[in-house]
């Protein structure tokens, strides 16, 4: 007779395997794991509580990966294979998953898995977790509720997805918000939310939708702010013209350095939108729609900080860019 705790057990192991992740079903049932990454046959990797710390898990045989990112993957009706040997996908409780295989990956299968906390944090979670200190949350707040324009930059895991979710909690209940990203992650709270997700080309290369064709269409459902969850291209052109044409209070996140670095890469950016503008009208537009640059870091302990918050002059600066200075 096998005790019932042992029992269920071995049903949880046998269910893992069998028609679930595997080895990593008890990593992913970890609170504390923010991101799981499997680096082909050289071990799986976990962040646990902002540290990068080595399991003792690792895989034999690459087929066990492959089966393990099918599983995840063919359920959302994306597909990954030797035509398509990389996909980008979001799981039913909002976890992002990266996936690369031969002969784009050189180690085998990489799997990587961002989690997300079951329940968004606000502004005040900010302020417990150390993002950011009280004063500096509070002018956020305000700024996004006198419809100011905002730009979250960061380096890669940075939080910048985290802080921009936080500030738009402080977004009107009574206004329409159109969130577009690659892979939605924004939950916000208010009631009248639309959320728009870009799609990958069809196994024939045609139907796809990218973050621009989003942007266009996002203008046609009166949108009172527009919520963009990354440019990373020439959608930053359209981002701009948006908040140019009515609809200010808009965020958005880019990878960047630093709170001027983001304001370069983003006219960068703009130039790759297709358009033959000038790059003074460019500059023009960036000082016009955007009002504030947050900066955020992840230092060497894994906390994610707010280190600059800085305010853009409508004026060009002294070296004919732009002029920043600190908001608080």
């Amino acid at each position: 007779m096998i005790p019932a705790g042992e029992l269920r057990t071995l049903e949880r192991w046998l269910d893992d395997r069998l028609f679930g992740l595997g080895e990593l079903a008890p990593l992913l049932r970890d609170e504390r794991v923010t991101e799981v990454m499997v680096n082909g046959l050289r071990g799986v990797w976990v962040e646990r509580e902002g540290q990068l710390e080595q399991t003792a898990i690792r895989f034999v045989d690459p087929e066990e990966i492959m089966v393990i990112i099918e599983r995840l993957v063919a359920p959302l009706g994306r597909r990954i294979d030797l035509a398509s040997p990389l996909v980008d996908a979001r799981l039913a409780d909002g976890s992002r998953v990266h996936a690369v295989i031969p002969p784009i990956s050189l180690v085998g299968p990489v799997l990587t898995i961002r989690r997300f906390t079951a329940t968004p944090l606000g502004p005040d979670d900010l302020v417990r977790n150390g993002t950011a200190t009280r004063e500096v949350i509070d002018a956020l707040v305000s700024s996004v509720r006198e419809r100011k324009s905002l730009l979250v930059s960061g380096g890669t895991s940075s939080g910048k997805t985290t802080t921009l979710n936080a500030l738009a909690f402080a977004i009107g209940e009574r206004e329409r918000i159109v969130t577009i990203e690659d892979a939605a992650e924004l939950r916000l709270p208010q009631p009248n939310v639309v959320a728009l997700e870009t799609r990958p080309p069809s196994v024939e290369g045609s139907g796809a939708i990218d973050v621009r064709s989003l942007l266009r269409a996002a203008l046609r459902m009166r949108p009172d702010r527009i919520v963009v969850g990354e440019v990373r291209g020439g959608e930053a052109l359209d981002m701009l013209q948006a908040m140019n044409t009515g609809h200010r209070g808009s965020l958005t996140t880019a990878h960047a350095n630093g709170s001027y670095h983001a304001l370069l890469r983003v006219e960068t950016m703009a130039l790759m939108g297709g358009i033959d503008l000038p790059l003074a009208a460019i500059r023009e537009q960036i000082r016009r729609g955007i009002d504030i640059v947050v900066h955020q870091e992840r230092d060497a302990s894994g906390t994610r900080r707010i280190v600059e918050v800085m305010q853009l002059g409508p004026e060009p600066g002294p070296d004919g860019t732009y002029e920043l200075r600190p908001l608080i």
